[in-house]
């Protein structure tokens, strides 16, 4: 069995989970040959990984741009999109290619749509795994087919040789695919070590309120010294996501990779060892607070159609709240951590075992070519 994963480089959502699914895969059949075809940094993907995979970086999207964490620059995003796509035959045909050259049984994608073009140009099977689909995100943008004409309906076309589309919750597009999709539970990374098995090896007090910052990079400029200096909280931060020194006392927490790495703890790890995680609101972080049981201070996200829809549904999923802009980049948490806490998170549980889920769906298309 080999399997052929192409993964979004927008963010690390579509990793995360498509790594969750591969060490799923991996459990069930370890003799399983699997491909990650993505620009996500290998770090991340090595990381994340149980098992052993092949990583071939290759452009397979161009998603949307960022600037910073919180912002979209639209313009931009949809002249890389006309880019891409009036190569888009010809990377269909190199890929399908690529795919015949490594024996591919199986193609997987969350969720570029170069994915499912060369799956079909190679006669392949083909599984879609996302909580979005790129023409719904890309036609919120009512500048888009403008700059890009053409693109939104080659990407539906793409979509529609689709095998089987397994769709998260919180979702948003699958039009193109609504007859073959499934929906499945979240896909999230589940910590390793009990939130006070984490916190003792962080030095982290027990009873201490425990705050991690996760913006995702992208050159985020947030006043974190501010924050530690005004709050009565521990923020916890990475170098990935904080690279100076901070001076904000014992109040700022700051982990190189490399400290984490030798101990053996993920990013989830860091997300069950807080009270509070601070971000904006996309699949990735939202899965993994409701995995772990951790609250959700969220801010406002540039006009992305996503937010909307987590907005509107994770009140019954996690215990979260909103912290106004203003508030967040002039370092005043405090107050709306400390109305968070007092608020009642969700009755029940959550099922997160779409993972598992996942894989046996894909073991089940290749073995007998059911999706039921």
């Amino acid at each position: 069995m080999n399997v052929v994963f192409y993964v979004s480089g927008h963010g690390f959502g579509h990793a995360s989970r498509a790594t969750e699914v591969i060490n799923a895969l991996a459990r069930r059949r370890p003799d399983a040959r699997v491909i990650v075809r993505t620009t996500v940094p290998r770090w991340f993907l090595e990381r994340s990984a149980r098992g052993a995979i092949e990583i071939q970086p290759v452009d397979v999207d161009t998603g949307v741009v960022q600037i910073g964490s919180l912002k979209i620059d639209h313009a931009e995003t949809a002249r890389r999109a006309a880019a891409f796509y009036r190569t888009f035959a010809t990377r269909v045909n190199e890929e399908a290619h690529a795919l015949g050259s490594l024996g591919a049984t199986l193609v997987v994608g969350d969720i570029p749509p170069l994915a499912f073009a060369a799956a079909a140009a190679a006669g392949l099977p083909s599984v879609a795994i996302a909580n979005f689909t790129w023409d719904w995100i890309y036609e919120a943008d009512e500048s888009f087919e403008r700059t890009a004409p053409g693109v939104i309906e080659l990407i539906r076309e793409s979509y529609a040789g689709v095998r089987l589309a397994l769709r998260l919750p919180l979702h948003g597009g699958f039009a193109p695919m609504i007859g073959v999709t499934r929906d499945i539970p979240f896909i999230a990374r589940r910590a390793r070590r009990s939130k006070a098995e984490a916190r003792g090896i962080l030095g982290l007090k027990g009873d201490e309120t425990v705050v991690l910052a996760s913006f995702g990079g992208h050159g985020a400029v947030m006043p974190y010294e501010e924050v530690a200096r005004r709050s009565r909280f521990t923020l916890l931060l990475t170098d990935f996501e904080y690279a100076g020194r901070g001076s904000g006392g014992d109040r700022l927490r700051r982990f190189a990779s490399s400290w984490l790495i030798e101990r053996d703890l993920g990013y989830e790890d860091l997300v069950a060892a807080a009270d509070v995680v601070v971000s904006k609101p996309g699949y990735g972080i939202v899965s993994e607070c409701v995995a772990n049981g951790t609250s959700l201070l969220y801010t406002s996200r540039d006009r992305f159609p996503e937010y909307d829809v987590f907005v509107a549904e994770m009140p019954r999923l996690l215990r979260c709240g909103f912290i106004d802009p203003a508030h967040l980049l002039a370092g005043e948490w405090q107050d709306a951590v400390d109305r968070l806490l007092a608020t009642p998170g969700p009755a029940a549980s959550v099922d997160v075992s779409g993972a598992d889920v996942a894989a046996d769906r894909l073991l089940e298309l290749s073995s007998t070519g059911r999706t039921h």
